[in-house]
């Protein structure tokens, strides 16, 4: 009996140094153990933008725990993004995310050529030389904000079902930080959302001439209620507009539609659903990459033009949040649900059924410039960075 104990063991400490080998040949071959990950801010989680973009290293942490060391920064402006980067790359970071719009960071990496700079969609990158360490990304947000306007224009059906409003004060109101593509892209999409259901609706739209300012914000939602915008929605960093939303219901019905995060807490009875962006399958794709010593464009689950990554709902890149079923229209759930499934159905490269229509756009940087959606438009062809930057003549106002 004791040969036969004394066998087992010899066998069970073979296997077990075998095993040991095994794991050490696997890592050297490839994975790492361990990351060091650097996430900057333009803001702090305090703002809609930033809170929603820490999920993603809140999910990393998650899903990684001990193997991952992260440090951040937040509160960075654009153009004193220099030092902390630097920083975060001479301290040993592998990778780094950063959420703001600067030159700085393409121009940067060539500097340090073993880390991997990846920076939030903020211009055209197609057929641009890049450093091959440097990397954006950014989910096709034209997606939700149409799917947004869809749930506006059912709740303006309603009201004027219900005799609430008239046809023609079906007027939604749009409060954006600057006139960039970006946001131009997105109010367009919102807007053709909502004549999807109410044909007749127009929008106006005042810009704030800043990311980020709660003053600023809620003072342009208030102008936009008192030039009888019924529903509001924003592309701005701070809860003013739905506070503002929330606080003229007490007179006239007005609601509120939420981007990037949930305002659901702050305009409970104003506030009907939320789009976001959703920058975990980017980031999470991205460190496993890392991890596996792997491209970060042969890992991500996106769309891929250079080292550009984007996708919609196909791929978990968009996402619609917390409808409130207390005063959203019958319906409405189920009109969520069937766009989505457009969305995936639609096929990369073809005309979808958004930018499309009898309407004409100028562009709003040339007025010489413009164009006829009568065949349609594709978004997101070939960048993350939305490029639609026409005004559609009649139905957008600007105020000025």
């Amino acid at each position: 009996m004791k040969r036969i104990y004394i066998a087992t063991a010899v066998t069970c400490s073979v296997i077990l140094a075998l095993l040991i080998v095994g794991f050490r040949m696997l890592n050297l071959s490839g994975e790492r153990e361990s990351l060091k990950v650097g996430f900057v801010y333009d803001n702090d989680e305090s703002t809609s933008y930033t809170y929603n973009f820490s999920l993603a290293k809140d999910a990393l942490e998650k899903k990684y725990g001990e193997r991952v060391a992260i440090e951040t920064c937040s509160n960075v402006l654009d153009d004193e993004i220099e030092e902390p980067l630097r920083a975060l790359a001479e301290d040993g970071c592998d990778i780094i995310f950063f959420s703001g719009y600067s030159e700085l960071v393409r121009q940067l990496a060539p500097d340090y050529p073993n880390v991997q700079f990846c920076q939030t969609s903020y211009k055209d990158m197609y057929n641009q030389e890049v450093p091959a360490n440097y990397h954006t990304f950014k989910g096709e947000a034209y997606q939700g904000r149409y799917i947004s306007g869809i749930v506006a224009g059912l709740k303006l059906k309603q009201m004027i079902e219900e005799g609430t409003i008239t046809e023609d004060e079906a007027v939604v109101g749009f409060v954006a930080a600057f006139p960039t593509t970006e946001l131009i892209s997105g109010y367009t999409a919102f807007l053709l959302g909502v004549r999807s259901q109410v044909p007749q609706a127009v929008m106006r739209v005042v810009y704030t001439e800043t990311w980020s300012s709660y003053a600023q914000e809620k003072k342009a939602t208030e102008r936009l209620i008192d030039e009888g915008c019924v529903i509001i929605t924003q592309h701005t960093d701070t809860i003013a507009p739905a506070v503002a939303c929330e606080e003229a219901s007490a007179e006239k019905e007005v609601y509120f539609i939420s981007y990037n995060n949930s305002m659901s807490e702050v305009a409970p009875c104003t506030s009907i659903v939320t789009a976001r962006i959703c920058w975990e399958p980017y980031v999470l794709g991205a460190a496993d990459a890392m991890f596996k010593n792997k491209s970060i464009e042969s890992t991500v689950n996106g769309n891929v033009r250079g080292t550009d990554s984007f996708a919609g709902f196909e791929k978990g890149w968009m996402e619609m949040l917390d409808l409130n079923l207390q005063i959203a229209a019958p319906g409405t759930q189920e009109a969520i649900d069937a766009a989505i499934a457009k969305f995936k159905q639609v096929k990369r490269g073809k005309v979808d059924f958004v930018f499309k229509g009898d309407y004409v756009g100028v562009n709003y940087n040339n007025p010489s410039d413009t164009i006829d959606l009568k065949a349609g438009y594709v978004e997101n062809e070939n960048t993350s960075y939305p490029k639609f930057g026409y005004i559609l003549k009649d139905i957008i106002i600007i105020e000025e």
